[in-house]
């Protein structure tokens, strides 16, 4: 079996299969979606809190939420397995009219819902996933109908579960402006475009670079790079954490550049500094 296998039907039911242990690079979800975990845990890591989800667990992670999802397999080997359904806003849409219920914006509600959350366990979601599994298994393509009928059961499943949930599904509109420096603060370990960035502050591109050098006195580049740096320096001489371990956790996409940037920063390669801890440890055993 292939290291890592993606099937995806009509980009909204998705099958993820991994080996190793994995950081997803992608961190920004752009419509709601249901994850049901076959095989090993997943960690969701957001701004201000993580996130374990089990074998058999189903969770939810809404719209235009940003998060680490970090896989790992059995402890018996097995592969990390999961299924995805994302519900997207057309499905939705849809959805409502076919329920013969007119969409009005002016009932949505930007206030401020759980982004990740645990469903609770649920016979008919449990079905739901194994009948999906066995398509994936046996090689069948789902189909745009199927897969629209699928969506329809679990949105159908979720308002079962949660009506809150349920209805929070169908408010689309997006975030007016929120505290930029608050929100750049926590999440500046996010390796997203700044355009990400921008609309999840309720701004156009042009209105955060402009409202952002206003705030912090420099353009966002320079100050994620400054940031993401100053944290990993504090990662690796005080929390000991190798090099290897901290790029990706605070937003770089590779080693070599993050390492070339730090000693920019610092003088000196992350090892060294990691090296300089190992030195003082032993120094004080003898």
């Amino acid at each position: 079996m292939a290291e890592e296998n993606f099937s995806f039907i009509r980009q909204s039911i998705f099958s993820s299969v991994r080996a190793n242990q994995m950081t997803e690079k992608e961190q920004f979800v752009p419509a709601h979606v249901l994850i049901h975990v076959l095989s090993g845990s997943l960690s969701v890591v957001e701004a201000d809190s993580v996130h374990t989800f089990e074998k058999g667990n189903t969770l939810f992670v809404r719209r235009n939420t940003l998060a680490k999802f970090t896989k790992y397999p059995q402890h018996n080997g097995e592969p990390f397995k999961t299924l995805s359904i994302f519900i997207r806003k057309t499905f939705l849409l849809d959805h409502l009219k076919k329920e013969g219920i007119a969409y009005d914006p002016s009932t949505d509600r930007t206030t401020a819902y759980c982004r990740v959350k645990k469903l609770p366990s649920s016979a008919f979601m449990d079905n739901l996933f194994e009948s999906l599994r066995l398509h994936f298994d046996s090689g069948m393509s789902l189909g745009k109908e199927l897969s629209d009928i699928k969506t329809r059961e679990a949105v159908l499943i979720i308002r079962q579960l949660d009506l809150s949930l349920f209805e929070s599904l169908f408010h689309f509109t997006d975030p007016g402006k929120i505290d930029l420096e608050d929100f750049m603060s926590k999440n500046f370990v996010f390796n997203v475009p700044l355009e990400t960035f921008s609309r999840m502050t309720g701004r156009s591109l042009s209105t955060f670079k402009r409202d952002f050098r206003k705030i912090f006195d420099e353009p966002p580049s320079r100050w994620l790079k400054k940031k993401r740096l100053e944290h990993a320096y504090y990662l690796i001489k005080e929390k000991h954490k190798a090099p290897s371990d901290v790029y990706l956790e605070v937003g770089f996409e590779n080693l070599s550049h993050f390492s070339s940037s730090f000693k920019e920063a610092y003088g000196r390669n992350p090892s060294a500094l990691n090296d300089l801890h190992s030195k003082a440890i032993l120094a004080r055993e003898r």
